[in-house]
């Protein structure tokens, strides 16, 4: 059995909150190259419109002159999506619970928990100039 090159599509964004909106028009981009299922693709999208706006809202702290910028492998059987800020990083043990009692009403704190729960792994790296998030997803499940 022969490996495929992956493909790899690429997106550059400002860190100013609208342009989460610019995520689906990604994500459709490479549905058309790799077709995804329903289901895959709506993880995809939740995971990652929670990705960027993390990393555009916490990680660069809205500031427009840092960016934010997604990769997305399309290998084999597996879609690999990394997002990286430029922000000072964070320790994503140190996030609370969404599910315990006291943070049931709290606005924010659900997003790691989404993607932890709809991706088939997620692993943060803090590197010398902000934060790196895979996100992968299984595409024989």
């Amino acid at each position: 059995m022969t490996k495929t090159r992956p493909h790899v599509f690429q997106l550059t964004l400002s860190s100013d909150p609208k342009n989460v909106r610019k995520v689906e028009q990604f994500l459709r981009r490479i549905n058309r190259d790799r077709p995804l299922d329903e289901i895959q693709f709506h993880k995809l999208m939740v995971s990652l419109t929670e990705a960027v706006n993390n990393a555009i809202v916490h990680g660069n702290k809205a500031d427009p002159t840092k960016t934010v910028e997604v990769r997305c492998e399309l290998l084999d059987s597996v879609v690999r999506i990394t997002v990286k800020d430029q922000g000072d990083g964070f320790r994503p043990e140190t996030v609370d619970n969404p599910l315990k009692e006291e943070n049931l009403l709290r606005e924010s704190g659900r997003g790691i928990f989404l993607m932890r729960t709809l991706m088939d792994r997620v692993e943060f790296d803090r590197t010398d100039d902000g934060m790196e998030l895979d996100l992968w997803l299984d595409l024989k499940k």
